[in-house]
């Protein structure tokens, strides 16, 4: 499961709202905040949207893997 404390420490680092990231991802805010926030049948990130994040917040591959393959850390 994703480091959504981690992904959360990053948007706000990079200046974006969840609204205007979501328009910017073409991810549907709904659904942005439902992965961030652990929902029930919304925990898992699909590729497509960890591209756009990637590219959006523009991410290393280390925080990459950091925020969404935690558990390859180890």
């Amino acid at each position: 499961m994703a480091n959504n404390e981690l992904l959360k420490q990053r948007i706000k680092d990079s200046g974006y709202t969840i609204v205007r990231l979501a328009h910017e991802t073409g991810i549907l805010r709904e659904t942005l905040y439902n992965r961030m926030n652990g929902r029930e049948n919304s925990k898992d990130y699909k590729a497509s949207e960890i591209e756009s994040l990637t590219r959006v917040l523009k991410l290393t591959r280390d925080q990459v893997d950091e925020i969404f393959f935690p558990e390859m850390m180890n």
